[in-house]
């Protein structure tokens, strides 16, 4: 499923349960010492996803930690993504020369909480979703625009190191599996402790407008839905299908 979401460069792995090819790396379940077994077993799972990435990569073994801010520590040269949810694991990682910045994110293909919708979202998105929704109600639009943002915030966070709300990601969704989304940073005043200058360097795309533009896939079936995005490296940005590849899968 994941394969759909994601440039065919881009190494990726998944799991719907939480059987383990191997033993986990014992530094890394360090990092959860304490915690329920089934929240261990869900975090070892998904880190398994992200290690059959970093082999196809041809990365040296090695333990894959968290950042100051609680994200995965992927090696130097390397960017990734990791997600789960209720049956899912799954990780995508590439090398940041190919793809800057990477965002994955799963759900489970079912209508938001009432009330969440209006939180996260601005008027015109509600107003994409209630289209989409009477052209396709077999699509749970609003859990799916949700995801796409998670995603976006994925990507951007770890390129920048700042904290965005979901309303300064602006998100448009396409019925045949395109989204984009233009983040507008001025639209979310973080607690000072969070503030960060403009973003600027690797793995965020040249901003349009004052807004910094992505692009990616959406796949829903098995009762998931699955967003990702991916801005291109500098390998990738100077050819002349890079904004098609970024979207494309297959």
């Amino acid at each position: 499923m994941i394969g759909r979401v994601v440039p065919e460069t881009v190494a990726r792995a998944e799991a719907f349960d939480d059987a383990l090819p191997g033993l986990p790396d014992p530094r890394e379940l360090a990092l959860l010492r304490g915690q329920p077994e089934a929240i261990v077993r869900r975090f070892a799972a998904a880190r398994s996803c992200a290690h059959r990435c970093l082999d196809q990569l041809a990365v040296p073994p090695g333990p894959l930690l968290r950042t100051p801010d609680g994200g995965p520590k992927w090696p130097p040269g390397v960017v990734g993504s990791i997600t789960h949810c209720a049956g899912y694991r799954g990780a995508v990682a590439a090398r940041a020369d190919v793809w800057a910045a990477l965002g994955v994110d799963a759900e489970p293909a079912l209508p938001l909480p009432r009330g969440v919708l209006d939180l996260v979202t601005t008027a015109p998105e509600r107003r994409m979703v209630a289209e989409l929704s009477r052209r396709s109600p077999e699509v749970p639009w609003d859990r799916l625009l949700f995801s796409a943002k998670e995603s976006v915030y994925k990507a951007w966070h770890p390129a920048t190191g700042r904290w965005i709300g979901t309303r300064a990601i602006e998100v448009t969704l396409t019925a045949d599996g395109l989204l984009t989304a233009l983040v507008r940073p001025e639209r979310t005043q973080p607690p000072r402790a969070r503030q960060r200058s403009a973003a600027t360097g690797d793995g965020v795309p040249r901003p349009m407008g004052g807004a910094y533009p992505y692009r990616g896939r959406w796949d829903t079936g098995d009762g998931l839905l699955l967003t990702a995005v991916a801005v291109p490296g500098v390998e990738t940005a100077g050819r002349p299908d890079a904004r098609s590849a970024a979207r494309l899968s297959v």
